[in-house]
């Protein structure tokens, strides 16, 4: 018989503003289970595992665990109960090495100074015993993405975590890291280990769960066993209305180059950042770049919004040296830019929806003259794209911060591609974003593309590049490695090894 090992019952969390995270939401998990948990950005996931984790208290509820009442006051009670949290962005110190961030906070010592070998120790058995392959002594800026995911789970292991609360843990991964990684999940469920596993990837879902929650506008919309169910009803419940996996028509590409990049290096403290990159972008086409993040995508992104101009080789866009634009020309003339990192650089978190959309072109004459904004021309501009692109808000005048992940992002989305710019730059367009905002940014991507953008979508996630692009480049240690051009017939695993350094094309 299974033993529940977690139970959440009527649990609601009220903000201070009002905001109803949280309402009756009934969460039951089993010890030994892998238990995926899906629904939409702003569906209430990520409060609900803030609960779990201690770092939220719930406004109502019950939540039990091992059949006892509990309620956090903050994580560490949390941890000393045996869960623990992976978080997407993770928690670790660069400076220093793996042994020395798993046992951070937990260090053995020797009178006044830390034991390195008892704590050594400690490390290396419980990832013996969990098949966990790493290099101890590397610091953490030296190991790949994959392998940091290691360290941070072994870091809840070594504080006694039962239940590990994964939080979209493939999001940045290759495929042979997440295969690498599903293998450790279902060993740790084997030893007894609680797995709550967070993501939009449904295929990943249905493949390494053995329950589905759905989590839509802060309710609980059932629990399923995953055989039981496929990616299409799952999709269905989370968004509360049949998905049209249609994608727009493509027209074909131009032969007018609008991006040429030839040549290129760039060196930073005596190290090679890029290496004789070469690549063209036409007039109606997507241009994909992948590769596992830190090996020169964020480089190239910087040489092409002209935040470096470092750069030995020759880049033309417009058939115009890039180095010879001014900034504002470059915006008003060629670029349009959504960023990796939206809240940061895509939008103004205090500022009003209409403010943000409005942010690169109030000084257009239609909203502004000399002296006053033309609050008519914005409202209406804002309107139509909040309109065009669904998002979900109040009204233009309601403050950006307050929505979605997802929401953000079409904020940024709808005003970027607003113009129909010559040349859009956009990096990683759905990272953490659900599969309707996903599917209505993909859409506009392919619209704006056959309406003659040169577009260049950098992204971690190979499905997006090969669903939407017609061409794609992959990048390790500042090279591209391949060149992919017949996007339907190529192999998944071929491109993971590619983004690894495994192989390089002939």
């Amino acid at each position: 018989m299974e033993k529940e090992i977690l139970k959440l019952s009527n649990i609601s969390k009220i903000y201070e503003n009002g905001i109803i995270a949280n309402k009756d939401i009934n969460l039951s998990v089993n010890k030994g289970e892998i238990h995926a948990l899906v629904g939409e950005n702003g569906a209430g996931k990520s409060t609900l595992m803030k609960i779990i984790f201690g770092m939220e208290k719930p406004t109502g509820g019950e939540f039990l665990l091992k059949n006892e009442p509990v309620n956090f006051s903050n994580v560490e009670e949390a941890i000393q109960k045996g869960i623990g949290m992976v978080h997407q962005h993770f928690m670790l110190i660069n400076s220093l090495d793996i042994i020395d961030n798993v046992m951070l906070g937990v260090e053995k010592t020797k009178g006044l100074f830390l034991d390195k070998h008892a704590c050594t120790k400690i490390v290396k058995e419980i990832a013996d015993k969990y098949n966990f392959r790493l290099d101890y002594n590397k610091k953490v800026s030296d190991i790949s993405i994959g392998m940091k995911q290691k360290v941070e789970i072994i870091k809840a292991l070594v504080r006694g975590a039962e239940i590990i609360i994964l939080d979209e843990p493939t999001a940045v991964l290759t495929p042979q890291e997440t295969e690498e990684l599903f293998i450790q999940i279902k060993t740790l469920a084997k030893s007894g280990h609680t797995i709550i596993f967070i993501s939009h990837k449904l295929n990943e879902v249905k493949e390494i769960s053995d329950k589905i929650t759905i989590i839509r506008k802060g309710e609980s919309k059932g629990t399923y066993l995953t055989k039981d169910i496929d990616v299409s009803q799952i999709a269905d419940l989370m968004v509360g209305k049949k998905l049209n996996n249609e994608m727009p028509v493509r027209n074909e590409s131009s032969e007018n180059k609008i991006v040429e990049v030839n040549k290129v290096n760039l060196s930073h403290e005596n190290k090679k950042s890029l290496n004789n990159i070469n690549f063209s972008i036409n007039a109606r086409e997507i241009l994909g770049v992948i590769g596992v993040e830190g090996n020169g995508q964020a480089e190239l992104v910087n040489l092409l919004t002209l935040k470096d101009r470092s750069y030995s080789g020759d880049i033309k866009v417009l058939g115009k040296d890039l180095k010879s634009y001014v900034y504002d020309n470059y915006r008003k003339d060629a670029l349009a830019y959504i960023p990796e990192d939206r809240m940061n650089v895509g939008i103004s978190e205090s500022l009003s929806v209409a403010d943000n959309l409005l942010s690169t072109r109030y000084r257009e004459k239609i909203y502004s003259n000399r002296f006053f904004l033309k609050k008519d021309a914005i409202n209406s501009y804002s309107k139509e794209i909040i309109d065009d692109y669904e998002i979900i808000v109040n009204g233009p005048d309601q403050v950006v911060g307050y929505l979605s992940g997802g929401n953000i992002q079409k904020v940024v989305v709808g005003r970027e591609c607003y113009e129909k710019p010559k040349f859009l730059l956009c990096e990683q367009p759905t990272r953490g974003v659900d599969l309707g905002a996903a599917k209505i940014i993909h859409n506009k991507l392919i619209e704006l593309r056959n309406q003659g953008t040169a577009i260049l979508l950098v992204s971690a996630d190979i499905n997006e590049v090969l669903k939407i692009s017609d061409r794609a480049l992959v990048m390790y240690n500042g090279e591209i490695v391949a060149r992919i051009d017949d996007m339907e017939n190529i192999d998944i695993s071929e491109i993971g090894e590619y983004m690894l350094g495994l192989k390089v094309q002939a």
